[in-house]
């Protein structure tokens, strides 16, 4: 089992002033511990898990990329980007950007949001999921395109949704052949894009995440997928307090379940304390079985 860690919320001590050093402290710990991943969400406002839409939240891909300077191992990527927000070559341009900047350490989280208030409040268009579904296979085909066709033929990609004249991407991401492509979500279509596309998977730790693996599975086979190929994740809130105990049965359970990867989403108010005490007491102890 390999943890990540997901900054959910950005309301601590010291107000914006403190932000900036918290976000680098909090990756540089990670770092060093082991964590296996760095992440934030895609939003322009707070969530109403975590407080609301007064409280503080910083935009992903900057957050990402001060996150990506203050690591050397940890791979970053979005948990996960709405893919209304973004145009598809924008989106290939910032996460090939990332990863050339941070050494090959990039990754795309994708999904069809959620937050129909913060969207429109915010003047951004918000199809319907329908809709939207259909956006995040046309964006996950131009993602490809840009990663890995011949960036010299002047390719195009003309969707129902988008319209690429020229697939160009220079320089080409360091990872390749591309950037690894999760998707978030656990609904029939999800899946199905997942069995088709995608590196990773993230879904919900739910009484159903066995039945949804299984469903997947069959998806795989379906597509001609190998199912093993596919990391398999799923998001839950980290706060630990000063006993980790309750954590470690979450995550073997999980792992029992066949998830690979879990991501911590921190909300606490002191991120810095949950770092220390998951990398010092989680980590170890997962590494020893």
């Amino acid at each position: 089992m390999q943890v990540g860690l997901e900054l959910g919320a950005f309301a601590w001590p010291g107000g914006p002033a403190a932000i900036g050093d918290t976000v680098a402290r909090f990756s540089q710990l990670a770092d060093e511990a082991g964590f296996a991943s760095l992440s934030t969400g895609d939003h322009l406002w707070q969530g109403f898990n975590a407080g609301g839409e007064e409280q503080p939240y910083l935009e992903c891909f900057t957050t990402l990329a001060v996150m990506a300077a203050h690591s050397r191992r940890c791979r970053v990527l979005p948990v996960v980007a709405g893919v209304h927000l973004r145009h598809p070559a924008l989106l290939a341009k910032t996460v090939t950007t990332l990863d050339v900047l941070s050494g090959g350490r990039a990754g795309v989280g994708l999904g069809v949001g959620w937050n129909a208030d913060e969207a429109t409040g915010s003047g951004i268009p918000f199809p319907s999921v329908a809709r939207r579904f259909e956006m995040l296979e046309e964006t996950v085909r131009i993602l490809l395109g840009y990663w890995t066709g011949d960036q010299g033929d002047g390719e195009a990609y003309h969707g129902t949704h988008y319209r690429v004249d020229r697939v160009l991407g220079v320089p080409q991401s360091l990872t390749r052949p591309h950037p690894p492509i999760m998707l978030g979500g656990a609904g029939e279509k999800t899946l199905r894009l997942v069995a088709r596309y995608a590196d990773a998977c993230n879904l919900y730790p739910t009484p159903d995440l066995p039945d949804r693996l299984a469903r997947l599975r069959g998806l795989c086979a379906e597509a001609g997928r190998d199912y093993d190929d596919i990391e398999k994740t799923v998001c839950l809130p980290f706060d630990v307090g000063d006993g980790t105990g309750e954590l470690l049965d979450t995550l073997h359970q999980l792992a029992d379940q066949g998830i690979q990867t879990t991501i911590g989403i921190v909300t606490s108010a002191d991120p810095l304390r949950q770092v220390e005490l998951i990398g010092a007491k989680v980590l170890p102890a997962l590494a020893r079985e």
